[in-house]
């Protein structure tokens, strides 16, 4: 039966917890808020938001029409460009729970309004929507950039590496130091060697920092 197996599904999806690709949402009741979540997850991985359902996994249920509206207001209205969503209704229990499937963006940033009409990029870490920084945007940019770009390093750049050879991070601040660069040069920097496959960005104590990546 259907209603057996929406609610196995659901079960399934609700034991994985809330993750990177995953966040349960109890209801909608600001759609820019979603919007910040439909931001997140699209210059991510993708993924999907479960609404309906609480923090703590219980199933709460919705109102599958009013949630629907919502949703779709923050995705058209009030994320740039759009963010094509796709939404189910599943019945469980005599409740109504929705999952909304964000995919990943093939051009970032994809920005939300906030409520002062400032149009901001997000980015999922873990189970957390956390502001983009400065050197992801970069990524963006230099990705987006029509022109092509010869690999070679700078000393400053070759610096870099010499001190990530020896220490397990840095941040921007301390390259800004370390190699006597403005912030946005360091930026610039620590960007293209992410994009190359040379650098991870990793996130500890609500900060950002960068690393060797490690081969796999």
């Amino acid at each position: 039966m259907k209603l057996d197996s929406d609610k196995a599904y659901l079960q399934q999806l609700i034991a994985e917890g809330e993750h990177q690709q995953q966040d349960f949402k109890f209801e909608i009741s600001d759609a820019r808020k979603i919007a910040r979540s439909l931001s997140a997850f699209s210059n991510t991985d993708g993924g999907r938001l479960l609404i309906g359902v609480k923090d703590n996994g219980r199933i709460a249920g919705v109102r599958s029409e009013e949630e629907i509206y919502m949703i779709e207001a923050a995705a058209k209205l009030y994320c740039k460009p759009q963010v094509e969503i796709t939404v189910q209704n599943f019945q469980v229990e005599g409740k109504c729970v929705l999952i909304a499937e964000i995919p990943r963006a093939d051009k970032k940033p994809v920005q939300a309004q906030d409520e002062s009409g400032r149009y901001l990029a997000y980015v999922r870490v873990a189970d957390e929507n956390i502001l983009a920084t400065p050197v992801h945007l970069a990524i963006w940019r230099q990705k987006n950039s029509p022109r092509g770009e010869l690999v070679k390093y700078s000393k400053r750049e070759q610096l870099l590496l010499d001190y990530l050879a020896l220490h397990h991070e840095i941040s921007i601040a301390h390259y800004c130091r370390l190699a006597r660069i403005p912030y946005r040069v360091a930026i610039e920097h620590i960007a293209r060697f992410v994009r190359f496959g040379i650098l991870d960005i990793g996130f500890e104590g609500h900060r950002f920092c960068y690393r060797l990546k490690q081969s796999e």
